[in-house]
């Protein structure tokens, strides 16, 4: 009698221990005050303006009065269509082979104006850049120029356990690290979202920094928003390794079918 209740407050445990914590699956927790009628207080995040690394695509397109004279700077404009995914992957597609990669010196190949030296600058910087240069080989400040240099697109690597794993892309300026886990199918129960790793590029080399999206102070991490090239994984959690299941029910079910095994084998050996 006595090993019989043993066993079952040993099997009662191993069934909380099962589980996962309903704390471990949501976002943005911490302490609140109640008297800001649960309005979350946070310091505005102070975003650096992205500064350009080996690897990046750069989209380039120059306008002037006279636009047949820079043509040669702007690839031909997509077709038409209709399937809007099929059009953000043609957008990816042209971005990668219309685009300026920037080489392992950080420069990129612009037509006419030769190789030109990009590595660290923003954005702005480079269209300033391609400005000057332009206005000082091959035209006049009457030809009024417009140049606008963006990334092409937010390119990222999600791996582990998330929905939809595998090289992404977001076709906007900025995006969070809660936008890029959207993107790429969600975390799932499995896993664990206190210790989301992420592996950024910088000119010295890679390094990994640690964030727990379920707390609400990752608003005010400096890896709030991703970067180009930035890897995210996720680590499944020991439940998921165990495969003893998520919730109280999915390990009750599988300690029963265990019993049931073992009860199974037993009366058969005794046969």
């Amino acid at each position: 009698m006595v090993k019989r209740l043993f066993f079952i407050v040993y099997m009662f445990f191993v069934v909380l221990q099962s589980c996962v914590p309903h704390k471990h699956t949501m976002y943005f927790q911490g302490e609140r005050n109640p008297d800001e009628n649960s309005q979350i207080a946070l310091t505005q995040n102070q975003r650096k303006p992205y500064r350009v690394q080996i690897s990046d695509i750069l989209s380039v397109r120059v306008k002037a009065l006279d636009q047949e004279t820079v043509d040669i700077f702007n690839p031909l404009p997509l077709n038409n269509q209709n399937n809007n995914q099929s059009n953000q992957a043609a957008t990816g597609e042209r971005a990668y082979y219309d685009g300026f990669t920037v080489d392992l010196h950080g420069n990129i190949e612009v037509p006419i104006l030769g190789t030109m030296n990009v590595l660290g600058y923003t954005t702005e910087g480079i269209e300033a850049l391609i400005k000057d240069r332009l206005l000082e080989d091959q035209f006049k400040t009457t030809a009024n120029l417009f140049v606008t240099v963006k990334l092409g697109g937010l390119r990222y690597v999600a791996s582990g356990e998330i929905g939809s794993p595998g090289t992404k892309t977001l076709f906007q300026e900025q995006a969070t690290i809660f936008e890029a886990v959207a993107n790429a199918g969600e975390i799932p129960v499995t896993g664990d979202m206190r210790d989301v790793m992420l592996i950024r590029q910088y000119p010295e080399g890679q390094q990994i920094h640690h964030l727990d999206l379920t707390d609400v102070n990752i608003m005010n991490s400096p890896y709030y928003f991703i970067q180009p090239n930035d890897m995210i994984y996720v680590k499944p959690l020991k439940v998921k390794t165990l495969g003893t299941g998520t919730t109280a029910m999915q390990a009750l079910q599988s300690i029963v079918t265990l019993i049931s095994l073992a009860t199974t084998t037993i009366v058969l050996l005794k046969l």
